[in-house]
């Protein structure tokens, strides 16, 4: 299993893997980890900054002779780099990994963009003053890296599915984007088994217990879009809570003004697995008001914890509010008010159509899925994989 990011490094990626890890070893596949030095793997010497990351992958592949590789693929977390000039110089530090491995490879997708999404994604620096020269000449060379990069930061996703290799994503959109790809939804559980009571775990927080919670928790970062929260008027019995941290890499320092008499900001950081659980059964629905998404671990930890959600009507979140699993609206203060409405009168319904998604997102059923694909991709469908097999 392949992550530069991995715990105890606090990030979505490393998380989600070391999860989906866990899971695989319950099945009885032997895995081997190899991450950044400060992750709780099993190898270690990969890195987003490490331009040798292909050549230390492809000597355990040798030494070790897996039967498969899995990476965990963020565009990031290898050291992308969009060449400003030529387009087809853009890649990422692994690309020289794919084109050299003969062992099978599955990678896990975790993050592809429609060409407006993509764009969304440069965002003015914020230590800098806004409207000066060296902020505009940045953000100017930003879109243009950008605008000319989406076709072959496109192709780094689809060059990665043929034979001997398999994708994996975790959505119908991500499918669309990333043609041959298999939909194995990300895995999600609650950490604290059986529910906790709403008020035990709102007094761990010391949030109210007379009043309807919307939750906005995760990793600070420009795109979540958590600026209009503060300008919602909402409905009355209702707070917001929030509570954000960094991840590893994240560099940013984006601090939006969250002053407002119904949002209460417990200022936590990263919380451990059962803090976070206790969290989420504190809460009655989400508020994902983000402004690009290829995927929210976020939505997915809501939904195994039976909670609706209400979000910005970008293409990942509407495909599971057409499951009946939530509200996406457009993305506006004004909009977000009415539709928590909404939420509110309706809730049993949007309740028990989450309490039923959730059953397919158990650790269980994704290692499962994953098993199954590893075989198909291996060339033997009917062999066990189960610990004499390596997965790296």
């Amino acid at each position: 299993m392949v992550s530069t990011e991995y715990p105890p490094m606090q990030g979505g990626v490393g998380r989600y893997s070391k999860k989906l890890v866990d899971a695989l070893r319950d099945q009885g596949v032997e895995v081997l980890v190899i991450c950044n030095e400060d992750g709780a793997g099993d190898l270690k010497g990969i890195s987003p900054s490490n331009k040798n990351n292909s050549l230390i992958l492809l000597r355990l592949v040798r030494e070790i002779k897996p039967d498969l590789i899995h990476v965990q693929y963020e565009h990031g977390l290898y050291g992308i780099h969009l060449n400003p000039l030529n387009s087809g110089k853009t890649g990422t530090n692994i690309e020289h990994f794919y084109e050299e491995c003969e062992v099978p490879i599955v990678t896990t997708f975790h993050s592809a963009y429609t060409f407006k999404q993509w764009l969304k994604l440069v965002v003015p620096l914020r230590s800098k003053k806004l409207g000066s020269v060296e902020t505009c000449l940045r953000i100017a060379y930003d879109y243009w890296t950008h605008l000319l990069n989406y076709r072959s930061f496109s192709l780094l996703n689809r060059t990665k599915i043929g034979p001997k290799r398999a994708g994996i994503v975790f959505s119908k959109y991500l499918a669309r984007l990333i043609p041959g790809s298999h939909l194995i939804y990300h895995g999600a559980e609650p950490a604290v088994n059986p529910p906790m009571d709403k008020s035990d775990a709102r007094s761990m927080f010391s949030l109210p217990a007379d009043t309807k919670i919307a939750l906005a928790t995760g990793f600070m970062t420009a795109t979540k879009g958590w600026d209009i929260i503060r300008k919602m008027k909402l409905p009355e019995g209702w707070k917001i809570v929030i509570n954000t941290s960094r991840n590893h890499y994240n560099i940013e320092k984006s601090k939006p003004q969250l002053e407002n008499r119904d949002i209460i900001n417990l200022n936590k950081g990263f919380l451990a697995e059962k803090e976070l659980s206790a969290l989420f059964y504190s809460a009655d629905a989400l508020i994902l008001p983000y402004k690009v998404s290829s995927g929210s671990g976020v939505m997915y930890d809501g939904l195994a914890h039976s909670l609706p959600f209400i979000s910005s009507n970008i293409e990942f979140f509407k495909e599971f509010s057409e499951l009946g699993l939530g509200i996406s609206t457009n993305r506006n203060a004004s909009e977000f008010s009415k539709d928590l409405v909404r939420l509110d009168l309706n809730y049993p319904k949007y309740k028990e159509a989450v309490s039923k998604f959730s059953k397919l997102l158990t650790w269980k059923e994704v290692a499962i899925k994953h098993i199954d694909l590893y075989k198909s991709i291996i060339g033997t469908p009917h062999s066990t994989l189960l610990r004499k097999n390596i997965v790296l």
